[in-house]
């Protein structure tokens, strides 16, 4: 029964729950239960509060027991990224110079979730401050990818997506600053949405880029994803930067793309993104997987076209400017004076000593490397070379997302990632091929644009995602194209995704 229970998607659970057929504590405990016996070969949580989630269980059930009105997500687990900052439960940000800080307040993601009634189950391995590809980076170790264990799940939310994947949680907060909550969910065969930028409120997510950063949901159907976009989206006050828009109708339009039925819609085929003539550094596996669902999607009666976006080429080299600048500033807070780690302290060092020295042991090497970037291309020489010229493509990017889709193109479809999970260890001394895991999902982050990635299919017998984007606000096409995907894929194969990860587990 606790395997059954793991195994349930979102949706199944709620349905389980609402029924009768099982409690808050059981699939509570179930999931805590697996956690104990799994995670120390993925070592997908950093932090795991078994007494609190089960309190939390305990009240959905005596609240549900006693006929009162309960939250709408009520008694159905969920995991955090450890960047989502978390009232009294250790977040760290993957990183040694936060270890064992204990925020005294809640991210707008995480109280949202709360006053909808999940169950907090801990919180999960990241690159260090969501720098990385692979969760590699993270202070505290790697990550492992369920499908492999020698395999990277992807990053910097490696820690949410192996949780998932591996069914230690039913679902997972991430967040994407060029492409972390899809690049893993693509490489563990799961669905991950980044959201409209400023849709989903950034207060309480410790900042690496603050003009990119994005949580969203990482989960096992496109249906769950909407869901949880629905419980944690919506304009908040306390984030400048937030849309003053209520959170659209997600679930609906999955359900309406389930139907199976696309005419209509139609889709452009990025040619810079594995299009025709642009190949390189793309696995073919990965293409001929991604071509098929798009095949895929012609059937269900989508038109398809190419479509050029030029200035898709130079996101790589923009992002790793713009990114790195932003991350030197936001970084600077941790100084070893206010919060967390402090070194050399012994009365015998001034101020400046003591900030050298928690900033050298606090920091990994990935984060000193992009700090010591970001504050070059904004020094008082470099400024406008670098940073200003990266902001100038930035605006050349967002253009040709607008020719495309003032063109008549619904959405744009790409691969996520331009290769599976790729073995831990090959690329960590090696930035540049590392960075190029993002090299598909950049120009939607810099363009502040939605973005899903859904499974279309294996190659070497590992996932591979296709990305579909659209519009600013318009969220519901992804979620429609990527439930009628979703849908064709299991007719196909005869079962979901994630049951052939089941069956082999």
């Amino acid at each position: 029964m606790s395997t059954e229970l793991t195994h349930l998607d979102v949706t199944a659970l709620q349905a389980a729950l609402a029924a009768g057929e099982t409690s808050a504590v059981e699939v509570t405990r179930a999931h805590l239960d697996a956690i104990e016996s799994y995670d120390g070969e993925l070592s997908s949580y950093l932090h795991v509060d078994a007494e609190t989630a089960l309190a939390t269980a305990t009240e959905v059930d005596r609240r549900r027991a006693a006929g009162e009105e309960l939250g709408r997500l009520a008694g159905v687990p969920v995991a955090l990224k450890d960047v989502v900052v978390t009232d009294g439960v250790p977040t760290t940000s993957g990183s040694r110079i936060l270890e064992g800080w204990l925020p005294p307040y809640d991210a707008t993601v995480a109280e949202r979730l709360k006053a909808a009634g999940t169950v907090l189950l801990g919180k999960t391995n990241m690159d260090e401050f969501a720098m990385g590809s692979s969760t590699e980076n993270s202070a505290y170790g790697p990550t492992r990818n369920p499908w492999d264990h020698d395999r990277i799940p992807g990053g910097s939310s490696g820690g949410s997506s192996a949780a998932v994947a591996g069914f230690l949680a039913p679902w997972a907060i991430g967040t994407d600053t060029g492409g972390s909550i899809r690049q893993p969910a693509a490489v563990t065969g799961l669905v991950g949405h980044k959201p409209t930028y400023g849709s989903v409120s950034r207060y309480g997510l410790i900042a690496f880029s603050s003009s990119l950063d994005q949580a969203g949901p990482m989960a096992r159907t496109v249906a769950d994803a909407a869901l949880m976009h629905e419980v944690i989206g919506g304009h908040d006050p306390r984030d400048s930067t937030s849309i003053d828009a209520p959170a659209a109708p997600y679930v609906a339009a999955a359900q309406q793309g389930a139907q199976g039925d696309l005419t209509g819609t139609v889709v452009g085929v990025v040619r810079e993104l594995g299009g025709e003539g642009h190949t390189e550094g793309y696995e073919p596996g990965v293409l001929e997987a991604f071509r098929a669902g798009v095949e895929q999607l012609r059937a269900l009666g989508a038109e398809v076209r190419e479509v050029s976006c030029p200035s898709f080429d130079l996101a790589l080299a923009a992002y790793y400017l713009i990114a790195p600048s932003e991350a030197s500033s936001n970084l600077s807070r941790f100084d070893g004076v206010r919060y967390g780690l402090r070194v050399g302290d012994d009365g015998s060092r001034d101020l400046d000593e003591v900030m050298a020295l928690t900033r050298e042991q606090g920091f990994g090497p990935e984060v000193k490397r992009r700090i010591i970037l970001g504050t070059y291309a904004l020094s008082a020489g470099y400024y406008e070379a670098y940073y200003g010229q990266a902001q100038k493509v930035r605006t050349l990017i967002g253009r040709d997302f607008l020719t495309a889709f003032g063109d008549g193109v619904d959405v744009l479809v790409s691969p996520t990632s331009p290769s599976v999970a790729f073995p831990i260890g090959q690329r960590v001394d090696d930035p540049l091929a590392m960075y190029a895991a993002d090299l598909c999902t950049l120009p939607a982050s810099l363009a502040g644009l939605p973005a899903i990635s859904v499974p279309c299919g294996l190659s070497e017998g590992l996932p591979v995602g296709l990305q579909v984007m659209a519009p600013a606000l318009a969220d519901d096409r992804c979620y429609r194209v990527g439930a009628a995907l979703e849908v064709a894929q299991d007719a196909a194969r005869g079962g979901t995704f994630l049951g052939q990860l089941a069956a082999r587990a």
